[in-house]
């Protein structure tokens, strides 16, 4: 640097000038670098560019100064930077415009999140020419970029409230679930989550840096069924997470496939309808993938009465309850006075119209002459319930016609052999010697299982019809034999065993239990016929709800105990089993237990068996019904005099006779609307017991003479047999009474009685309030006859109840059976009463020329 005094302040000038001219005019442009990197800290405005700003010039300016000082520069000098682009948040600033020497810093604060880099374009320029800066130069663009270094201000944050799983016991897993974290802040660093931790002390589980929660041991749900564990997170610049989370683990059983929600106890109510047997049911799979479904459901019924709940009128009511023609006669009735060829044999101590008959191997009985034709006519009908077991290798006769003395020969036989049924049907001596059918064999899986079966026999010769459980049988073999020859031997019918006439004793013993045989001249039974004998009044229903109709397929048995499901929706499946039901539509079912049993099959995609469902066990509890009390009002006694017993009409025994039935029932008292709130939990509420009447049917009534018995000669008991016969009633009388029998309504046409059981649905519901009022029937004949007194008497009249009809009981008279002169003119005193079971004194008060004592006639009604 050179310095010239003021007064030489011309020199100076003159020298600048010169020296002005030496140098020469601002020719060089500014020179930068062609691209810079800068790094920033989001708190931070300083730029840390490399390589560093500095711009250079070759110009060397030669300023003047006040002080008259003229200054050399070698690189010359730098005015300033300008940045080019769009809202750029830098600026560049000089710091020594003599060495060109910048930087660049943010304008305002940056924020890493929003924009992590910025890229512009910077120039230098220098200070031109002179005072003023004439002619400035400009430098070329350089691009400049900028990355915004962040720093750790987000704490992590769970991108769920909670988490929860479900694993199954027993198991230990690699992963259970996994939770997971995030960070806001923009760097690696920073935004990444390097671990997790479980804050809950003392579980067993574990989670890795991942996030994956697993189990440390195998879980048990007995001791521990959910696990509740807290759990945070942190990034790698050590910062916690703002809100730790939740996380729920459930524990659940070692999955075992098979039926959930199966109660084993179902408890029927007698009279309630239909009842669910599985509303909560569903299947277990295990997640298995499922192909297909089948599941059997039966109703185990076979220990209850015949292998079911069915009405239990006798065997002949009920062949006319289902239409059966005239003609049956029942071959093993329950003993009666007319009727007492069964008396002796064991029964199971059934009802007496539901009797079911034993025979161990050694017992057999002989039916009475007159009871069934010596030939049957064709065609005919047999039928019969049985039960029976593997047997020996012996025959085992069923029922057997032979000759009664003499030989040995077999007219027709039923019998069993080796699981084989075998009809024999001989016939009778015929012009031509040819061979005929003679024996058709069955071979049947029912004849040896142990169970109840329904055997009905259509013979229309040649031909043989065999209807189990109403299905249809075709023998497998027919042997032919010639017709009998010609004989005057009376036969003999036997049950249970062949009476062999040669040798006057019995053979082919039967072993099992039979019911209800009856055979039917004249004409076969129909298959509609047929199955109303077999139908239960129990059994399985399902209602399909509409939108799984589709999806599923279900399938009974003819008897409804047993139906199959098949599908292949799991979810339509269980709605379709929540739908099945249990019908029980007898008024008074037999209590006792069912047995339910669902047995399921499982295939997967590979078209087998992938998984195995266990057996579903249970029971229906059919709970005792309230059994009815039959009442019987009337006048107890009443005095005539001998000449009324004379008259061709008699005297009408029950003019009044009123048959009331009830069933006694709780109920809670009756209160005031406003009493009731509370009455619930109050343990002070009594329950009345009501009487209410109903109405059932009356399938035998019977007029027994206690003490002497009726004097043939002398006295009888009477009933008007065209309408015993209108009314499909059948009427046997003896010295010691009268049995009335068959079953009818008060309520509809008589006539119609078979047609109206064959169009009632299966399951109906129970008919409740009837009152029977019998007074003003008066059922005579003709016949004339006379009184002649004998030793007091009682007549018992005895109506056993059975179901939902009640019959007309006929009103009896006691007739005269010797013609008498004298008559009396005193009548008796009548007296009324109620009564149940009660003796009807009848008194007899002669008062003519001719003498006789005066007597009395007790009549009890049972």
């Amino acid at each position: 640097m050179f310095t010239f005094p003021k007064q030489d302040e011309l020199c100076f000038k003159t020298l600048y000038v010169f020296l002005m001219k030496m140098h020469g005019i601002n020719k060089h442009k500014p020179w930068i670098e062609t691209t810079y990197h800068g790094i920033v800290t989001e708190n931070d405005d300083k730029v840390l560019l490399d390589p560093p700003l500095i711009a250079l010039d070759k110009d060397a300016p030669l300023r003047y100064a006040e002080s008259f000082e003229v200054t050399f520069t070698k690189e010359g000098e730098i005015c300033g930077f300008r940045i080019h682009g769009q809202n750029v948040p830098f600026e560049a600033v000089v710091l020594d415009k003599s060495t060109g020497e910048g930087v660049i810093r943010a304008k305002d604060k940056l924020d890493c999140e929003l924009q992590k880099e910025h890229t512009f374009t910077i120039q230098a320029y220098d200070c031109g020419e002179g005072p003023d800066g004439a002619n400035m130069k400009k430098s070329h663009k350089a691009t400049v970029h900028i990355q915004v270094n962040d720093i750790n201000e987000y704490s992590p944050v769970f991108k769920e409230k909670s988490y929860k799983a479900t694993v199954i016991e027993g198991k230990k897993y690699d992963s259970i679930l996994k939770v997971e974290a995030v960070d806001a802040d923009c760097s690696f660093q920073f935004s990444q989550i390097c671990s997790y931790e479980i804050v809950t002390p003392d579980v067993p589980f574990t989670v890795d840096k991942d996030g994956f929660i697993k189990n440390t041991e195998k879980l048990n749900y007995s001791k521990e069924r959910m696990y509740k564990l807290t759990v945070t997170a942190y990034d790698c610049g050590k910062n916690r997470a703002s809100e730790d989370v939740l996380v729920k683990i459930n524990i659940k059983p070692t999955c075992k496939p098979g039926w959930q929600g199966f109660n084993k106890r179902i408890e029927y109510e007698p009279g309630t309808g239909s009842l669910a047997l599985f509303p909560s049911m569903h299947l277990e799979t295990c997640e298995e993938p499922i192909t297909s479904i089948q599941a059997n459901i039966e109703l185990e019924t076979n220990h209850i009465g015949k292998g079911c709940d069915r009405d239990t009128y006798s065997e002949k009511s009920l062949h006319k309850l289902c239409g059966a023609s005239a003609g049956t006669v029942e071959l093993l009735p329950a003993p009666s006075s007319s009727a007492n060829w069964t008396v002796g044999l064991p029964t199971d101590n059934g009802h007496d119209s539901d009797q079911v008959f034993e025979f161990n191997g050694t017992q057999a009985i002989k039916v009475p002459e007159g009871v069934v034709s010596t030939s049957l006519k064709e065609p005919f009908t047999v039928s019969v319930w049985m039960r029976h077991g593997p047997g020996a290798r012996e025959k085992e006769t069923i029922l057997c016609n032979s000759d009664k003395t003499e030989m040995n020969r077999h007219h027709y036989s039923l019998y069993v052999h080796n699981c084989h049924l075998i009809l024999l049907l001989r016939q009778d001596p015929a012009e031509t010697e040819n061979y005929k059918p003679a024996e058709f064999h069955w071979k049947l899986d029912q004849v040896c299982d142990k169970e109840w079966h329904h055997y009905v026999l259509n013979v229309e010769f040649p031909s043989v019809a065999l209807f189990v459980d109403g299905a249809t049988f075709e023998p497998f073999l027919v042997t032919e034999d010639y017709p009998l020859h010609s004989s005057k031997i009376d036969m003999q019918l036997t049950i249970g065993a062949c009476w062999q006439g040669g040798n006057a004793r019995m053979s082919q013993f039967f072993r099992g239990n039979l019911a209800g045989l009856m055979i039917r001249s004249g004409k076969l039974e129909n298959k509609k016929v047929i199955d109303c004998l077999y139908t239960c009044k129990e059994g399985l229903d399902v209602q399909l709800p509409e939108e799984v109709a589709s999806a599923v397929k279900v399938a009974f048995n003819p008897n409804q105990s047993s139906l199959t499901v098949e599908g292949d929706d799991i979810e339509a499946f269980d709605k379709v089993m929540q739908h099945i039901s249990y019908l029980n539509s007898r008024q008074f079912p037999t209590p006792g237990i069912r047995h339910l049993r669902v047995s399921t099959t499982v295939k997967c995609f590979n078209e087998e068996t992938c998984i195995l469902i266990p057996e579903a066990a249970g029971y229906v509890m059919v709970l005792q019904p309230e059994e009815p009390k039959i009442s019987l009002s009337g006048i107890d006694h009443f005095a005539r005099g001998a000449a009324e017993f004379e008259s061709p009409e008699g005297v009408t025994l029950f003019p009044e006779l009123r048959i009331v039935s009830t069933i006694t029932r709780e109920v809670e008292a009756e209160t005031e609307p406003e009493a009731t709130e509370g009455a619930e939990d109050d343990p002070t509420v009594q329950e009345t017991v009501v009487s209410e009447e109903i109405m059932h049917n009356l399938d035998t009534c019977e007029v027994t003479a206690l003490g002497d018995e009726l004097d043939g000669e002398h006295e009888t008991l009477e009933v008007d047999q065209a309408q015993v016969q209108q009314r499909g009633l059948e009427m046997t009388s003896s010295n010691l009474g009268l049995v009335l029998t068959g079953i009818l309504t008060l309520l509809s046409n008589p006539m119609d009685h078979a047609n109206n059981a064959m169009v009632q649905p299966n399951f109906i519901n129970p008919v409740h309030h009837a009152s029977v009022d019998l007074s003003g029937h008066n059922l005579v004949n003709a016949h004339q006859a006379s009184v002649v007194p004998s030793a007091a008497t009682i007549v018992i009249v005895v109506c056993v109840s059975f179901l939902v009809f009640m019959i007309i009981l006929g009103v009896f008279r006691i007739r005269s059976a010797h013609q008498r002169t004298m008559r009396d003119t005193e009548g008796g005193k009548e007296n009324e009463m109620d009564w149940d079971d009660s003796a009807l004194t009848i008194t007899v008060n002669p008062m003519e020329v001719i003498s006789y004592k005066s007597f009395s006639r007790h009549l009890f009604i049972q």
